[in-house]
């Protein structure tokens, strides 16, 4: 699903430069990092022509663009637009969702386990998520934004590694 809505921002922003795309894909919570670098490594691949290390460097500054901002704002936007109905069940989800996702690791081992939690390269456990998950457990602004950078700089790596090697592997059976 990531792909798809990545290829469809990538048509519509088809005059801007590449890194920009590359970053505002990176900064989506659908698509985050762990569809930016698939798709510039492969989709991308030919019109971008990027080394690994850009590619890496695009999405990690770009997944991390909103972060500052989800820690600093969650809670204060949460509780003004929680007067009406709508907002407060759509925050009641989200805080919920959050607390199933994040879980008992994110509770017990607090910055550590959100660090942990965030580096994992799957749906639905990325910047955004733990961004979410640090107001939910109380994890400080301090501790959170540190801890949210070292998952977002792993979970990099390993899209990073594994794209590296599933296409160099590849280009050796071809």
């Amino acid at each position: 699903m990531g792909e798809q809505i990545a290829l469809e921002i990538i048509r519509a922003l088809s005059n801007v430069p590449g890194e920009i795309v590359m970053m505002f894909l990176s900064a989506l919570p659908v698509t985050e990092l762990r569809a930016s670098i698939p798709v510039a490594c492969t989709v991308m691949a030919d019109q971008w022509a990027w080394p690994w290390w850009k590619t890496y460097i695009l999405a990690v500054a770009g997944n991390m663009l909103p972060v500052p901002f989800i820690l600093l704002l969650l809670g204060p936007v949460s509780r003004w637009l929680s007067r009406w109905s709508l907002f407060k069940k759509f925050f009641d989800w989200l805080f919920e969702r959050t607390r199933r996702r994040a879980g008992k690791h994110v509770e017990k081992y607090r910055a550590m386990g959100l660090a942990a939690f965030v580096a994992i390269p799957l749906p639905v456990t990325g910047a955004w998520t733990g961004s979410a998950a640090a107001f939910v457990f109380g994890i400080p602004f301090r501790l959170a934004l540190p801890s949210v950078f070292l998952g977002v700089i792993t979970a990099g790596a390993i899209i990073t590694l594994i794209m590296n090697g599933v296409l160099s592997g590849l280009s050796f059976l071809l």
